[in-house]
């Protein structure tokens, strides 16, 4: 099977630390112009030991979760205007 690339959407993260918060924020700018910003969050219990990597990878993994979700929305929004049918994607 041949695959040909249609579009591109870079996904941007950053990190943002302040003692035991860990933040990450994905950006996402689609080719029809949409912009997305998702923020996934977590906090590290001061009785563990610090692990920067560790905490990196679960916010990112909650920003990700969240754009997800933002994209499928926005997927079930074009298809209700394309169709005039009520849609419902599961996240």
């Amino acid at each position: 099977m041949t695959t040909e690339k249609i579009v591109e959407s870079p996904i941007d993260m950053e990190f943002r630390e302040a003692g035991a918060l860990t933040q990450a924020a994905v950006r996402l700018h689609m080719h029809d112009g949409t912009d997305f910003t998702a923020v996934g969050t977590t906090n590290r219990n001061p009785a563990d030991p610090t692990q920067q990597r560790v905490g990196e990878e679960v916010a990112a993994a909650r920003a990700l979760r969240d754009l997800s979700e933002q994209l499928l929305d926005k997927a079930g929004v074009d298809i209700e205007e394309a169709t005039h049918v009520t849609t419902r994607l599961n996240h």
